[in-house]
């Protein structure tokens, strides 16, 4: 199943990072341009591979556990690379920070409901946060390059919403984790005979 169409989709997201991360070093318009169109492509092949792996009925356990990977390396690189490179304002490192912290969060919940075989379904709002999301971060790559309009100043709300989003569905993770974790305690530890 590696090589289904859906799981092609989610690995080019994976492949489409080192080249977005690697036009950072080019200067130039064309640059920015390339990395947003970049970007925006692998967006939208996140949205687009789970379409076909459920139309096809391709859904498979590989696809299942890379593309959710696949998103927070797409999107923690390149608000790293933006970091770097001052391609936002200092008090916009917040959301950026926000966003980082909340994927490490919810990895962090979903291993170890993993270990107690609970899912952790994806909410509305958290697809909200994702689509407000991969708005920002694409206009914030564009930057400068786009001077008929206020790009940096759009890129950052939008990157501000998202982390708003963000706490909440973070929280509203966090709060589920928590109960799934008083329900199932880990055992005190055999005394040694």
């Amino acid at each position: 199943m590696l090589t289904s169409l859906p799981n092609l989709l989610t690995l080019s997201r994976i492949v489409v990072i080192p080249m977005v991360v690697g036009l950072f070093y080019i200067d130039g318009s064309s640059a920015r341009w390339l990395s947003c169109a970049l970007f925006i492509a692998a967006a939208i092949t996140d949205w687009f591979d789970g379409y076909v792996a459920r139309s096809r009925n391709q859904v498979s356990t590989f696809g299942r556990f890379l593309d959710p990977i696949a998103d927070k390396l797409l999107v923690v690189a390149v608000l790293f690379m933006m970091v770097a490179f001052d391609r936002l304002g200092p008090v916009s490192f917040l959301p950026a920070l926000v966003i980082v912290l909340r994927e490490i969060l919810v990895s962090g919940l979903r291993e170890f409901l993993a270990e107690v075989r609970v899912g952790l379904p994806v909410s509305r709002l958290a697809k909200w946060k994702t689509g407000i999301q991969m708005i920002a971060i694409p206009v914030l790559l564009v930057g400068d390059a786009a001077t008929f309009m206020p790009t940096r100043l759009i890129g950052e709300a939008g990157l501000w919403v998202a982390a708003l989003l963000t706490l909440v569905t973070g929280w509203d993770y966090l709060q589920s984790g928590i109960r799934h974790i008083r329900a199932n305690p880990v055992p005190p530890p055999s005394p040694p005979p």
